[in-house]
């Protein structure tokens, strides 16, 4: 997966980068068909927000987050998308067992 990170009124330090490197991970070990991700971080005042939007083989997701400080942000930005990537692997997984139910259980 090809991260981008970028910064709005602020300087995206390297340990910030590491940081939202680590916890992206966790989106990739639930979902591997994620292409690209474009990470936005920035500070109005005294509001740290986090943005992020994922491209994935089907559908785009986006999540944002606001806190008091900035690794908060990221943490709530990433347990966002992260609820969202395993509604979506739900809704892509095959449930129907054996060619499903109804078709099968009918008299000849």
């Amino acid at each position: 997966m090809q991260t981008i990170i970028s910064g709005q009124h602020m300087d995206v330090t390297p340990a910030l980068k590491e940081y939202v490197k680590s916890k992206m991970e966790r989106i990739e070990r639930h979902f591997d068909n994620v292409s690209n991700s474009n990470v936005v971080l920035h500070v109005e005042k005294m509001r740290h927000c986090a943005e992020v939007t994922i491209s994935t083989k089907g559908c785009t997701m986006h999540a944002n987050a606001e806190a008091d400080d900035m690794y908060a942000a990221i943490d709530a930005m990433v347990d966002k998308l992260d609820n969202q990537v395993r509604k979506q692997k739900g809704k892509n997984s095959n449930h129907h067992k054996n060619g499903g139910g109804a078709a099968k259980n009918q008299p000849a």
